[in-house]
């Protein structure tokens, strides 16, 4: 199994030397921070040491429960929103084939609901439902988070009108708190399977809890090769602070370097589609880890090449503000060799025989050049291939290396007290028992 590996070559050149050797040094604390939990928001750091510490039986447990699922639905649904979902989603996207949704499958197909508050989404998922066997899981600590518990209300009814009562139960799954909150109260009144969303992880880091481990098992994939990933980014990292070593610390440190150099936006980029939903599971991370008291590194994504006929002008001359990290894969799981034609019209004969693979590197290779030219540094993380190994892996690198920069912003990287704003506006809007005062002031506004 080969490791993830970080290059830096090319952002070393825009920055200083002297500035490295500063956040060595305090990436050294901090980490004894994370360590001896003495950082802010240490209360939540259950993620930190997770993978070494999940138990066999939980994840036969969460086989078990899969398996169980697959008899049952063609179709699964996860109610979620922010962490709930996008840790499942970034790892099942990864590793489907791009046009699953299109062929007949052992393993149910798994769909999303409380993620948005549209209508027509809901109306559109509850007539597909209308004819299908499914079953789902509500993902929600409290669950009172608003847009779950619209989406579990509402399903909750279908399938208790669909199946009747006791058969719905059997094809709820709660993943929430263990003692307390309405959706615990609900799940011990109806008997539903359950989960424990740990209370010192928060929803941003939870994809190597049940909250990630059961969408991604009833998919048809390797839960196991995932924690196992994530166990050995955790024992190289946790075996010292030093970036020579430690590829979250080297992470941690260059961009930070780059942000003190004027460079406050972050580009991830990758040459495979499938990574489109790991990017937005990134950009929740980062966004909501970091961006506290006007402070943080703008966590943006994009999918090459496509995104550079569309993005590519502005990042190759736009403001000099911008930089770019590039999920490399080494290797392709699949073979397509690009065919001789005799006219050849379209002039690609010079290609024939090469596989797609090697043009797509060779793109990569080009565009990291061309866009190091155009003065935008470049952080380069490699994987092997796309595999749970390697999926895990990166998630562990991404979580440890957001916890080294929020601490080395001097903000809490565990909290989001900005979250609430909307939600407050939204509740008074809606005239929410309990926010009379908020209603009366904020319609004056309206």
């Amino acid at each position: 199994m080969d490791k993830l590996k970080i290059s830096i070559t090319q952002a070393e050149s825009f920055i200083d030397k002297n500035e490295i050797e500063t956040l060595q040094k305090e990436i050294y604390f901090q980490n004894i921070a994370l360590e001896q939990k003495q950082g802010k928001g240490s209360e939540f750091l259950g993620w930190h040491h997770l993978p070494s510490t999940i138990s066999k039986e939980l994840l036969e447990d969460i086989k078990n429960t899969a398996e169980t699922i697959r008899k049952k639905a063609k179709l699964f649904v996860v109610i979620g929103i922010g962490g709930s979902y996008l840790g499942a989603r970034a790892v099942i996207e990864a590793l489907s084939n791009p046009f699953h949704a299109y062929q007949e499958s052992e393993n149910p197909k798994i769909i999303y609901a409380g993620q948005n508050l549209s209508e027509d989404y809901l109306h559109n998922l509850l007539a597909l439902l209308d004819n299908q066997d499914y079953a789902l899981t509500v993902i929600s600590k409290s669950g009172t988070t608003t847009e779950p518990a619209v989406a579990f209300r509402l399903l909750k009814q279908h399938l208790e009108n669909k199946y009747g009562e006791a058969e719905a139960a059997e094809r709820i799954i709660a993943i929430t708190d263990e003692s307390k909150g309405a959706l615990r109260t609900l799940a011990n009144q109806k008997g539903y399977k359950t989960y424990v969303v740990p209370d010192d992880v928060g929803g941003r880091f939870s994809v190597l809890t049940p909250v990630g481990l059961l969408p991604i098992a009833i998919a048809g994939f390797d839960i196991d090769a995932l924690v196992d990933g994530a166990r050995k980014m955790e024992s190289l990292c946790t075996s010292s602070s030093s970036p020579d070593v430690n590829p979250a610390a080297k992470y941690a440190i260059i961009r930070n370097a780059l942000l003190r150099k004027g460079f406050d936006i972050e580009i991830l980029i990758n040459f495979s589609p499938t990574l489109m939903y790991f990017t937005e599971w990134w950009k929740q991370l980062y966004g909501e880890s970091e961006g506290k008291e006007h402070k943080g590194i703008f966590p943006a994504g994009a999918n090459f090449t496509t995104d550079l006929h569309s993005m590519g002008q502005y990042i190759q001359e736009g403001r000099r503000v911008i930089f770019e990290t590039l999920i490399s894969v080494k290797s392709a799981n699949y073979k397509v060799q690009i065919p001789d034609d005799n006219q050849d019209l379209d002039g690609l004969n010079y290609l024939k025989g090469k596989n797609i693979e090697y043009v797509n590197q060779m793109a990569e290779l080009g565009t990291t050049l061309a866009h190091i030219d155009g003065g935008v540094p470049n952080i380069k993380i490699e994987i092997e291939r796309i595999d749970e190994f390697n999926l895990g892996q990166m998630i562990y690198f991404f979580e440890l290396a957001c916890a080294y920069s929020g601490y080395l912003l001097k903000v809490n990287p565990f909290d989001q007290p900005g979250v609430e704003a909307y939600k407050k506006n939204m509740f008074a809007l809606l005239g929410k028992p309990g926010f009379e005062k908020e209603t009366e002031a904020i319609r004056k506004r309206v």
